[in-house]
């Protein structure tokens, strides 16, 4: 069979542009022709070897490649182009894009409804998924890694933008940049690992989202909420979030959100809120949280109202909690937590403290008012200035929140992700048959080059 020299692809409506690929000496086949031939519902699944890229998807199709195929797209524009619906990409592996930020040079573009793209592996890209102005779309066991480039200038791992009713699941990303939820709504973000990143994920004004059961390790932060409402974040698990800037969630202006059933540890703030809940007459929802071994545990920004936090447990924190500019966190609702340092009874055994959990703030506000001085914080130095301090104190300390019901003992269950295993070749779930054309009843085309 005739090798293919050229492929001819429509990049982003720029026109026509003809690229060889090239590996070394030898040049790669395409199965672009194959793609063409292709009628909506077909089968193509490639004998096993390394292909030419990049490739336009735009029917419904199935492109198999049964974990022994690659395309390559040679250091030139996205891997695969997916604009149709109902279309699915499976058990393939796709490396080598390019390098454009603008044109979001990626593993896979979707730019249509009903895909299903699952059990990939997606590897020296730009962009891992970028999903614009597409909806009901499945991503699903996917592994993705971003260029070897500074965090910075990484693309995505995955990037929804304008994107609806999306179900993010079981994906394993290492050493990108972030997850996007950008001007999205109504998105299932689930048992996903995300690692080695700067955001975890990061939404803007995204509403409606639901994140559950997922990891984040070793990011800069683990989820950040900016002008996002009604997103609820459950059972995840957040570690190492470190740095100057390190945490596992914050939220800017985010209102009606729920944090549950979280554990977030070993990050130099826990949980962060600034302008949180912004939305009038709404309240955030921060309950059975676990924040163990952060720096901070929460910090407020500033003295804010309308956050409920009701059966956290607070253990081994520098600092349980603190608040920006000498201010207080009263005005919120603080209710039945576990405070490893409560220092009351329970003289009637009920396994709520006789007396209210109060936390003052002495001296050792010094290392949050005298920013050079947080090189001291934990410091001996600073340690006796606060016992100092609270033994004869100059003037009323600030009473930074009072619990009148602090619970005795840790009760809260830890959130544990469960493992996300490697992509393998699957019979396709009832649940992902996104169908809406019927071409499922088609008899598959098994297609070879």
């Amino acid at each position: 069979m005739m090798m293919h020299r050229f492929l001819t692809l429509i990049i982003m409506g720029f026109g026509i542009l003809v690229i060889p690929h090239m590996v070394g000496a030898q040049e790669l086949p395409s199965l672009q022709n194959l793609i063409d031939q292709a009628k909506a519902g077909d089968i193509i699944i490639p004998k096993p070897g390394t292909y030419a890229g990049p490739l336009l998807i735009d029917k419904a199709i199935t492109l198999d490649g049964q974990n022994q195929v690659t395309i390559n797209s040679g250091g030139v524009g996205s891997v695969i182009f997916l604009k149709a619906d109902g279309a699915t990409v499976r058990n393939m592996r796709l490396v080598n894009s390019g390098e454009s930020h603008n044109d979001l040079d990626s593993g896979i573009q979707v730019r249509g409804n009903y895909n299903v793209i699952k059990d990939n592996i997606i590897s020296d890209v730009l962009f891992g998924i970028d999903v614009q102005q597409s909806n009901n779309n499945v991503l699903l066991r996917n592994i993705i890694d971003s260029k070897d480039f500074d965090l910075g200038v990484r693309g995505d791992g995955i990037r929804l933008w304008y994107s609806n009713n999306n179900r993010i699941e079981e994906n394993t990303i290492t050493d990108a940049r972030d997850v996007v939820v950008w001007y999205s709504r109504d998105n299932t973000i689930a048992r996903n690992h995300i690692s080695g990143g700067r955001y975890g994920l990061h939404f803007m004004y995204a509403q409606y989202n639901l994140v559950k059961e997922n990891t984040f390790q070793s990011n800069s932060v683990g989820a950040f909420l900016m002008y996002s409402d009604s997103v609820v974040l459950k059972n995840n698990r957040i570690s190492h979030g470190l740095g100057a800037t390190g945490m596992g969630i914050g939220m800017k202006e985010s209102s009606d959100v729920t944090l549950e059933d979280n554990t977030i540890v070993y990050c130099a703030t826990g949980i962060y809120l600034d302008v949180s809940p912004y939305q009038p007459d709404t309240t955030n929802r921060i309950k059975r949280n676990h924040l163990a071994f952060n720096s901070i545990g929460i910090l407020f920004h500033n003295d804010w109202t309308g956050n409920e936090l009701e059966d956290n447990q607070f253990e081994s924190n520098f600092v349980q909690v603190s608040v920006n500019a000498g201010a207080s966190a009263q005005r919120n609702g603080w209710d039945g937590n576990y405070w490893d340092d409560y220092q009351g009874f329970d003289r009637d055994q009920d396994g709520v403290g006789d007396s209210a959990h109060e936390k003052r703030v002495y001296a050792d506000r010094l290392w949050m008012d005298v920013p050079v001085a947080s090189f001291f914080k934990g410091s001996a130095v600073l340690t006796m200035m606060d016992f100092l301090e609270r033994l004869a104190p100059f003037s009323e300390p600030i009473v930074l929140l009072k619990d009148p019901r602090p619970k005795m003992t840790p009760d809260v269950q830890i959130a544990r992700a469960p493992d996300v295993q490697a992509p393998t070749v699957a019979d396709d779930d009832e649940n992902l048959k996104y169908d809406p054309f019927g071409l499922s009843k088609r008899v598959p085309k098994y297609m070879n080059q």
